[in-house]
């Protein structure tokens, strides 16, 4: 992609998510000697092996979840957990507090926008489409990071290939919302909307916190953003989804909240940043084309998901579009501006 960051999904979503922010060896989560990022070592290959299979099966994970959790209190206690645990890794290594009022507001907007309004949107609308749909609507980010940067970031312009994968990707989210309404009614359709509604505040966040600068630790800011989420979806929770004690709590349920929060948030997060020390970021930007892909397989293999030939079509369109907007990115753009998320 271009020069900002971006949360290619998928999370969804480390889950998402988390907002990257210009890398410095020093802010590195994991402490040690930082190596060749040409090198791919067996435990590089491994890591990055891990991170595509945990982003791929976050979708499934949420899907699974949501036949017994109700989407908003799923997404709220999913951040809960990894907000907890991230703030505990931080201790005593990254000053947590941030020192002046306008930062609180500016990790409150994109928080909201990324992990409130982006998930809560995201597992509403995965109540009524395929985990494997939902990955691929939600690879859309790029797209949508792609024209608000050309109106936010002066050194962000628009270029003939990227223009043309922009195209594509919304040709094919147009052909699957249209094909949802067709096949699969109403509801399937305004999931299908509220997936890319989501996309679309999330990667204004990715352009927010680009356009600012700022030199929080990833850890902090995340973990800050993802509070500043808790406060609207705790309260919509709570008026339209009731009392979580009396929510059906069930050992799956538990288990895909647990897997969401420990593994797709936490754990990613970690692998991500330090993959990133490591490896050319232009490596880890392939995992965002890989990522949907897998998604699917993963939905087909264990939920008997399938997709219909106009689907597939535009999931074509969305991934062609994807790749034009990343891979013309120079290496030393990527290092900039990627900004995973898995669901």
């Amino acid at each position: 992609m271009k020069g900002i960051r971006i949360f290619a999904l998928y999370r969804g979503d480390i889950s998402s998510t988390v907002r990257a922010h210009r890398m410095k060896t020093e802010s590195s989560i994991l402490p040690g000697t930082v190596a060749s990022p040409a090198r791919f070592s067996p435990g590089v290959l491994g890591a990055w092996l891990g991170l595509c299979v945990i982003w791929s099966s976050t979708w499934l994970a949420i899907k699974i979840g949501l036949r017994d959790l109700p989407p908003i209190s799923f997404v709220a206690f999913r951040f809960v957990i990894s907000a907890g645990v991230l703030a505990w890794i931080c201790a005593g290594r990254f000053p947590f507090f941030p020192r002046h009022a306008a930062d609180y507001s500016f990790l409150a907007f994109t928080g909201i926008l990324t992990f409130a309004i982006n998930y809560g949107l995201l597992f509403w609308g995965e109540q009524h489409v395929s985990s494997g749909l939902a990955a691929i609507l939600q690879a859309t980010i790029p797209t949508f990071a792609l024209v608000f940067a050309h109106f936010r970031l002066p050194n962000e312009p628009m270029k003939w290939e990227r223009v043309l994968g922009a195209i594509l990707a919304l040709g094919g989210v147009a052909i699957i919302c249209a094909k949802l309404l067709d096949f699969q009614g109403t509801m399937a359709f305004w999931g299908g909307v509220a997936i890319v509604t989501g996309a679309a505040s999330t990667a204004y966040a990715s352009v927010v916190v680009k356009a600012r600068a700022t030199q929080f630790a990833p850890a902090v800011m995340a973990a800050w953003q993802m509070i500043f989420a808790l406060a609207p979806l705790i309260l919509v929770g709570l008026w339209n989804e009731g009392n979580p004690a009396h929510f059906h709590w069930s050992k799956v349920a538990v288990g895909c909240l647990l897997y969401l929060a420990l593994f797709g948030s936490v754990l990613a997060f970690l692998l991500f940043y330090w993959l990133m020390q490591r490896i050319a970021v232009t490596n880890l930007l392939t995992i965002s084309l890989i990522t949907p892909p897998l998604a699917v397989l993963f939905g087909w293999f264990v939920a008997g998901e399938t997709l219909s030939r106009w689907a597939l079509l535009g999931a074509a369109f969305v991934l062609l579009g994807v790749t034009l907007i990343v891979w013309k990115s120079t290496r030393s753009e990527a290092r900039q501006t990627l900004n995973i998320e898995a669901a």
